[in-house]
């Protein structure tokens, strides 16, 4: 088995680039991305919520860990960043108080959201900028717990918001907001991004802005990058997948580069096994 260092070292790669986990300020803006940073980084002087959704696959998380490492570069601004969003509500108050500094006792449930407001505030204060909360999957957060979010970061009868949060999570995410339940919530998303499938021509971007971006533009040929977008569904984990499988096959076979000879014998031989398989079965 081929490790990722003599991988990259047989392709002359600075790190794999069809890895999940590649440097953030490598990772590929898909189009309308730098809009939404741009309207989230002006969100921070109001406060709100701010959500992005889309299908499995399509680079929701990516765009995320862009815009906290994005965030994390400007002066006076704190970013907390949830890591179980599925929490009831005791560990909601001790993940928020983890992330922002706070000592709460979750059976005190009032003594933590008065401490919680009272460090934002006066981060408010000091800076001018809000707080800024990053869910990931944030269709698994129990409606209480974001009602709860709702009211614990509005002040002054809801004319004044103390914490910018941005919600990232799968289509389900926008459908529970058209509940009477979070109906409230849904009409404070204030900046939103949906991420769609994309077209062949954007997926080619991403594979040259990629390969170019790792240090090996001439490591895939043009034939195989149109031939992975076609085949691909417009989804960037599949495409993802399919090129990483593609090279380690040419490291086993040590080949100099990826073209669509390699694709054709990989996954020709892989339909024939298949429908052998279906012939055993049926017959």
């Amino acid at each position: 088995m081929t490790t990722d260092r003599q991988l990259n070292a047989m392709f002359g790669l600075k790190y794999n680039p069809f890895i999940s986990n590649i440097p953030p300020e490598y990772i590929w803006q898909s189009p309308g991305l730098e809009t939404f940073f741009t309207r989230v980084e002006s969100l921070i002087r109001h406060g709100g919520f701010a959500m992005i959704c889309g299908e499995p696959g399509i680079g929701k998380s990516k765009s995320l860990q862009c815009l906290a490492s994005r965030l994390s570069r400007l002066d006076d601004v704190v970013v907390g960043i949830m890591q179980r969003p599925q929490s009831k509500m005791p560990d909601f108050y001790r993940e928020m108080g983890d992330l922002f500094g706070v000592n709460l006792r979750p059976a005190n449930r009032y003594g933590g959201f008065k401490a919680l407001r009272e460090r934002w505030k006066n981060h408010l204060k000091k800076t001018l900028y809000r707080p800024i909360l990053l869910i990931d999957e944030a269709q698994e957060i129990p409606a209480v717990s974001l009602n709860e979010l709702r009211i614990l970061s509005s002040d002054n009868f809801d004319s004044q918001c103390l914490l910018t949060t941005v919600l990232c999570g799968d289509n389900r995410l926008p459908e529970r907001f058209r509940f009477p339940d979070l109906m409230a919530l849904g009409s404070r998303i204030r900046v939103r991004l949906s991420l769609n499938p994309y077209d062949p021509e954007d997926l080619i971007d991403y594979l040259d802005y990629s390969l170019k971006e790792a240090g090996a533009i001439h490591l895939m040929t043009n034939d195989l990058k149109h031939t992975l977008a076609e085949h691909s569904g417009g989804n960037l984990r599949i495409l993802c997948g399919t090129a990483a499988e593609l090279l380690d096959i040419a490291a086993e076979k040590q080949l100099d580069r990826l073209d669509e000879k390699l694709f054709i014998e990989t996954y020709s031989i892989r339909t024939k096994s298949v429908r052998h398989k279906m012939k055993t079965i049926n017959q």
